[in-house]
């Protein structure tokens, strides 16, 4: 049978001879509404069984793609949404990245769109990134292989019209896309969007972050009157609520408290370092863990710098910025997922959306502007209940910054020290004993290496004397090759750095009010108040204008001083010695567009 809500499909059960015993017995033949919702969130409060996601009634070519990509019970997220979803209404929902959500309104939405195959191009999502945009594609793809005829599109900038035409102009399902790409297609009259009756907002507030909010509005109004809207963000500011009450109607609203718990996998720690020493502490860091790893910086230049000095030391390294044409980030991300790449180097808006599960470190080279960044840097690992790592670099001036993000996030983050070389040295001797240890106890599958191995040893032992120690030295000698083994390079600067920001940390703390005074004595002398035109009606915040001031200028962020945000202006305090080309880059910076 098929549910309606005000006229439109919500999906059909799929009819099974067996579980009648189930929550959902007489589901097919039930036609009040309010016991359908009823025994629909009965579902999402059921304890897991063998196949959880068989009392939602999802039919049996979805439930076959659950089954192959190994998807055994619903996530929180996914418990929760999808009844809601299911039965038609609007929704609001909060979870953190990586948690399910993607699922959580795909399920559904393939669901119903079995159901109903008069109309084309039905479901419209959109996300801030080019990678989000193809991750969620190939997720419906994913959970409609065993559907016929189901089809998915991507569109997003960077790549050509053409193709995005055609496979729009053919029968679509579902189009996923970025909002600026989007909207070229709907004024070219390229991309029908009379038939769609969902539209679903992923990761919103990384698409306001980003200054896409008036985009959405504009896509939103030209969308048909009468759809179901669907909003899912890893946080929620109050520029998220405003959109919610503005469009969304009577929306369940799903906050998933589980958020910490999923955190809980990412093992959060910060080390002090100084500026000058930041890439020595980058180093030192990957000599204990180097594969799988994300560097967060703030600037594209340093993304590059930063990938030569670590390529010159042997780490397999590729850089995302905003530089990077579409098919190259696409190639990147790839190569990282298979392992041809360890290490990715990243500015913030590139790496938005990246899910790759190997990932098992990730770095803030630079301090981010606020707690959501931080949330989403350190959510790129840690991924589907795997557990993963992220360090903090904290300098002196940044402390107070650690605090407010302790606080913010509700989390202790754990204080670490910048490996010795006593620490590396140990961790390359423990990794070599692994490594031929692990050749010891592999089983040689081909043949002829086997016989060539036995072949040599059998020489060396005839012709050369050697004993079975001289052979082993000899080998391990050719692995170690002609470079110093140990690291013997002076690392007292890390000891006396730790010493020092600690004795300045007590210092700070016995005379605040002495230090705040001299502060803002050397603010008045050496700061010049900027006023820009854009204030709290364009929805801008602090880490907004901090962002846009950094990327276009050389302005370093920590020499921006006070910033006041009014209505309709705000007033920054900046260096007074800027040069007149930073000048007039600051009169044309866009914050938010």
């Amino acid at each position: 049978m098929v549910l309606k809500k005000d006229g439109h499909s919500l999906g059909s059960k799929q009819e099974k001879s067996h579980n009648e015993d189930s929550s959902l017995k007489e589901f097919k033949n039930l036609d009040n509404k309010n016991e359908i919702e009823s025994q629909l969130l009965e579902v999402s409060k059921g304890d897991d069984n063998e196949n959880g996601f068989l009392d939602f009634g999802f039919n049996q070519s979805i439930l076959n793609s659950l089954k192959n990509k190994g998807y055994k019970n619903p996530t929180p997220i996914q418990k929760a949404a999808i009844p809601e979803l299911m039965l038609g209404r609007d929704l609001l929902g909060q979870a953190q990245t990586g948690t399910g959500k993607t699922a959580a309104f795909a399920l559904p939405l393939i669901e119903k769109l079995t159901d109903n195959k008069e109309l084309n191009a039905k479901v419209l999502v959109m996300t801030p990134t080019r990678e989000l945009a193809t991750q969620v594609a190939e997720s419906f793809k994913s959970y409609s292989s065993e559907s016929s005829n189901f089809k998915t599109v991507a569109i997003y900038g960077g790549t050509d019209y053409r193709n995005q035409i055609s496979a729009l102009k053919r029968k679509v399902d579902v189009v996923v896309g970025t909002p600026g790409r989007i909207m070229d297609h709907i004024r070219q009259g390229t991309f029908k969007i009379k038939g769609i009756n969902c539209l679903v907002l992923d990761e919103a507030d990384e698409m306001l972050n980003m200054g896409f909010l008036e985009d959405i509005e504009w896509i939103i109004d030209q969308l048909p009157e009468n759809k179901q809207m669907v909003l899912f963000s890893a946080t929620m500011p109050n520029e998220i609520r405003n959109i919610a009450k503005k469009y969304l109607n009577d929306p369940a609203e799903i906050l998933i408290k589980s958020v910490k718990k999923e955190t809980q996998l990412i093992s959060q720690k910060f080390l002090y370092v100084q500026r000058h020493h930041k890439l020595d502490a980058l180093k030192r860091i990957l000599e204990l863990n180097n594969e799988g790893v994300i560097i967060f910086v703030r600037t594209k230049l340093l993304t590059t710098s930063i990938a030569e000095a670590l390529e010159s030391t042997g780490h397999t390294v590729a850089v995302l910025n905003g530089d990077i044409p579409q098919n190259q980030r696409e190639n990147t991300v790839d190569r990282l997922k298979k392992g041809f790449i360890d290490i990715l180097v990243a500015t913030d808006v590139a790496a938005r959306g990246l899910d790759v599960d190997r990932i098992k470190l990730v770095v803030n080279y630079d301090f981010p502007f606020d707690k959501e960044t931080y949330t989403h840097r350190i959510g790129r690992t840690g991924r589907a209940g795997r557990s993963g790592e992220a360090i903090l670099f904290v300098n002196q001036r940044e402390k107070h910054f650690l605090r407010n993000l302790e606080n913010a996030t509700r989390t202790k983050i754990e204080e670490i020290n910048i490996p010795s070389n006593k620490i590396i040295n140990e961790k390359r001797m423990e990794k070599l004993i692994e490594n031929v240890n692990e050749s010891s106890l592999a089983k040689e599958e081909n043949e002829e290496n086997k016989a060539l191995i036995i072949d040599v040893l059998d020489n060396l032992k005839e012709k050369h004397s050697m004993d079975d120690s001289n052979i082993a030295m000899a080998a391990i000698n050719l692995v170690i090759g002609n470079k110093t083994f140990f690291v013997n390079e002076d690392d007292s600067w890390i000891n006396k750095q730790n010493n020092n920001d600690r004795n300045k940390s007590n210092r700070n703390g016995n005379n605040r009010m002495r230090n705040s005074n001299r502060r803002n004595n050397y603010q008045n002398d050496s700061f010049e108040t900027y006023k820009f035109n854009f204030g709290k009606f364009d929805g801008v915040r602090v880490a907004n204008i901090i962002s846009s001031i950094c990327n276009s200028t050389n302005i370093n962020g920590r020499s921006i001083g006070k910033i006041q945000i009014f209505n309709d202006y705000s007033l920054v305090d900046l260096p007074r010695d800027l040069h007149r080309e930073t000048k007039n880059k600051l009169k044309k910076i866009k914050v938010r567009n």
